[in-house]
């Protein structure tokens, strides 16, 4: 199972996949160095794939973008945000289920 699905998010294209999109965006705040990230990075891909054209599943390398985790006070990884009409309107901290994340998107579609 490929990334292909997953959009990868940084400073550049943010605010045109999350704030400006139409859909509900789920992003996986994560670092190549975090053992739970590791074991989500499965997951996001399947859901990225199984919700194309229904919701946005992204990544954001906290390394990388670093203001942008800053910004939105993500303290502990992997953290997923959900966003609905630019606005945050979910958050979970620590790794879940493929279930419990599908629960999570279904409510925001």
């Amino acid at each position: 199972m490929s990334d292909n699905y997953v959009v990868i998010l940084d400073e550049e294209n943010f605010e045109e996949e999350v704030i400006n999109s139409k859909i509900p965006v789920m992003i996986d705040f994560w670092a190549e160095w975090c053992g739970p990230c590791q074991m989500v990075i499965p997951i996001v891909n399947e859901l990225a794939e199984e919700f194309e054209g229904v919701a946005k599943v992204a990544k954001l390398n906290v390394d990388d973008n670093r203001s942008l985790a800053m910004k939105y006070r993500v303290m502990s990884i992997p953290t997923i945000l959900f966003f609905k009409d630019g606005e945050e309107v979910k958050r979970e901290v620590g790794a879940k289920s493929k279930e419990e994340y599908v629960a999570l998107i279904d409510a925001l579609i």
